[in-house]
């Protein structure tokens, strides 16, 4: 692991707009040079004292080249080789300077004020991590994500996508934030020990929102803090394996054995309804959902001594964790037409059923 490049304040920091706190931003890049091209340019020309990070897993594309020449003020740590997103981002919170960790992707471009807003809510002691409001930067006017919904199931959704950007226009607590971009209080990233590194990529951000929220700390939605986020729905060979997988340890290392019990028809139903979308949608990776089963029996004593750290840290009942819970899976992501409107019908009131029980029940 290499660092190399100045990390200084902005230049154009205006100390009359009194910024909260000082801010370290970190983006993680592998051959993302063509994405930096935009991103960078909009990050420095922010207003804010913040020092930025690129956490480069092995780029070969000639950004590392081009990121010495084009923006030295820039902290380049060099990790090698693709040690993945929650690895990349430890590594580089770990030569962070400032007490506010924020997380960047690079396919994003940010308002110039995006920074300021998104530190405001920390001037609350209870606030643990902020979020942008996220637009889709091939239509502006679209939402991408104003935070994110953890469904009864561990699944997610990103809150509002799709819809116009007039909506949420409040500030408010959300279930998780967007991993696109968000901030954390860097003292609570490290007693909660930071993201996941077993889960590589996908839902590291929701586990970790979870865990924050488990310890007692609150997740906010900023809609003043505006991003653009060149998003396109993918499913990549090994998707449906790191989802599935991760979906699985998050719930297991936050719940209650006995919630998680209450939680069984969920569960099967949301694997139904993931079964079809994989046999549909991604035959040719069906095994990936098999492989997602097998690393969690392989794996079972790390979780569970996962589990155990997660645990220490509980200041909030499960019923809490829970009572916002959605049950409605937006089948419209990931199909068209009649599909979506059959599985809507069939799944959304078996979750609702579940989700009454469960809020009957679970009072620990």
């Amino acid at each position: 692991m290499e660092v190399v490049g100045l990390q200084r304040a902005h230049p154009e920091y205006s100390p009359e707009r009194d910024a909260p706190a000082s801010a370290s931003v970190i983006t993680v890049s592998t051959n993302e040079k063509h994405r930096l091209e935009v991103y960078l340019p909009s990050a420095f020309a922010s207003l804010g004292n913040f020092e930025i990070i690129i956490s480069d897993n092995g780029s070969t594309d000639g950004s590392l080249e081009w990121l010495e020449r084009a923006f030295p003020d820039a902290c380049v740590l060099r990790n090698g080789k693709n040690i993945g997103f929650a690895a990349a981002n430890n590594r580089a919170a770990e030569i962070a300077n400032n007490e506010i960790l924020v997380f960047v992707n690079p396919d994003t471009s940010v308002h110039p004020d995006w920074l300021y807003h998104l530190l405001q809510p920390f001037k609350d002691a209870r606030v643990g991590l902020t979020t942008s409001k996220i637009l889709l930067m091939s239509n502006p006017e679209k939402i991408n994500a104003c935070g994110t919904t953890i469904h009864l199931s561990g699944l997610t959704l990103c809150r509002g996508m799709g819809r116009s950007k007039e909506l949420y226009p409040v500030m408010n607590e959300v279930d998780a934030i967007s991993g696109a971009a968000f901030a954390m209080r860097r003292d609570v990233f490290e007693v909660l020990g930071g993201f996941d590194e077993d889960f590589f990529i996908y839902m590291e951000e929701t586990d970790l929102s979870l865990r924050a929220r488990l310890a007692g700390w609150k997740c906010v939605y900023v809609p003043q803090s505006i991003i653009l986020h060149d998003y396109n729905l993918r499913f990549g060979p090994n998707k449906v394996l790191y989802q599935e997988r991760n979906r699985y340890v998050m719930l297991l290392k936050n719940l209650k054995w006995r919630s998680l019990l209450l939680l069984l028809p969920a569960l099967f139903l949301a694997d139904v309804a993931t079964w079809g979308f994989v046999l549909l949608g991604d035959r040719q990776h069906w095994k990936n959902k098999l492989r997602a089963y097998r690393w969690i029996a392989v794996n079972w004593q790390d979780v569970m001594r996962k589990r155990k750290a997660t645990q220490k840290l509980r200041t909030v009942s499960d019923r809490e964790l829970l009572k916002n819970a959605g049950v409605r899976l937006d089948f419209g992501q990931v199909a068209r037409g009649g599909i979506a409107y059959l599985a809507d019908g069939i799944f959304t009131p078996l979750f609702f059923i579940v989700k009454r029980m469960i809020r009957a029940v679970v009072w620990w």
